[in-house]
């Protein structure tokens, strides 16, 4: 494995990049990306249960690394993202847009014309992703997140129009 000057992994030149649907083999790699990434990760019964319920599951692996992965739910026009986590050692190299991408698309082929999320209003980093790659905010939920132990954060949520191709 090599690194480039910011400590990140780089990508030898004949590395494969592909885009593969989660399934339960693949929880305890996705797991123990979202417990690096997050305070308050999804469990093994919150991807079960996103499978269970059909939503889209979608990872992103280079080589047999995992890169990342969404899952979101389809309701008629809308979709709305659930989770999206990229790897600590690939975060800042733009697969987090690589990912919004794939989705966006996914969205557009599937007839939803507008793309909906929350996130943690502390998160600048993906507040800044959201809002360059054309979300805007609409609205909060006070107390949505867990903060801590006896505290709430407040989520942003926020919408992006699609342009559907039907």
């Amino acid at each position: 494995m090599t690194f480039n000057s910011q400590g990140k992994q780089a990508l030898p030149h004949d590395v494969s990049v592909q885009w593969t649907p989660l399934t339960e083999l693949d929880l305890d790699a996705v797991v123990a990306i979202d417990k690096q990434c997050y305070s308050h990760p999804w469990s093994v019964g919150n991807f079960k249960d996103a499978f269970k319920a059909g939503n889209l599951a979608q990872g992103l692996k280079v080589g047999e690394q995992w890169v990342g992965y969404y899952v979101a739910m389809q309701v008629l026009d809308e979709v709305h993202l659930l989770n999206i986590t990229v790897a600590p050692s690939f975060q800042r190299q733009g697969w987090a847009r690589c990912l919004m991408q794939s989705l966006s698309l996914w969205s557009q082929t599937h007839q939803a014309t507008t793309l909906w999320l929350e996130v943690r209003e502390s998160n600048a980093r993906a507040l800044k992703l959201y809002h360059a790659f054309g979300f805007e905010q609409v609205g909060l939920r006070k107390d949505y997140y867990p903060s801590g132990r006896n505290s709430r954060e407040t989520a942003v949520v926020m919408r992006m129009a699609l342009n559907s191709t039907q």
